[in-house]
């Protein structure tokens, strides 16, 4: 069942720049990669950029959520004054979104709205990682 993050973790979410998505394939082996994001209120969208990678397989989180449909995501804010750390992590079911799929232009729009270095990519021939959200637990000083 998703569920929606509460008006602080939202804020909280919104004003980050990088979370963490951590994906585990069939074995149960673990995989964690720093990512960009964008979260519409029901999902949490990861692009597979222009950024250099790997050309002669798909990449291992992508094969991973094909795999077992599952990630999570954590988004954090470290600071020296340990008063303002403060995280939040959302596990659920993950898809990968081709481009032919309704929701990828969508979650293109929203990820070029974030992050201007999106503007200049050509995306729309790229799947995009959708995280639904069935469970959210959040730490610290969100609103700090």
């Amino acid at each position: 069942m998703a569920v929606t993050l509460s008006p602080a973790e939202r804020a909280f979410v919104d004003a980050q720049r990088v979370g963490r998505l951590a994906t585990v394939d069939a074995r149960g082996e673990p995989h964690v990669v720093p990512v960009c994001y964008a979260y519409d209120g029901a999902r949490f969208y990861s692009p597979i950029d222009e950024k250099p990678k790997r050309r002669d397989r798909p990449l291992k989180r992508v094969r991973n959520v094909q795999e077992t449909g599952r990630a999570a995501l954590v988004i954090d804010r470290y600071d020296e004054d340990w008063s303002r750390l403060a995280w939040v992590m959302v596990r659920g079911r993950a898809e990968i979104l081709e481009p032919e799929h309704p929701d990828h232009s969508q979650a293109l729009a929203l990820l070029r709205q974030r992050y201007s270095q999106y503007q200049a990519m050509e995306l729309e021939r790229l799947p995009v990682i959708a995280l639904t959200p069935e469970r959210v637990v959040s730490w610290g000083a969100l609103s700090g």
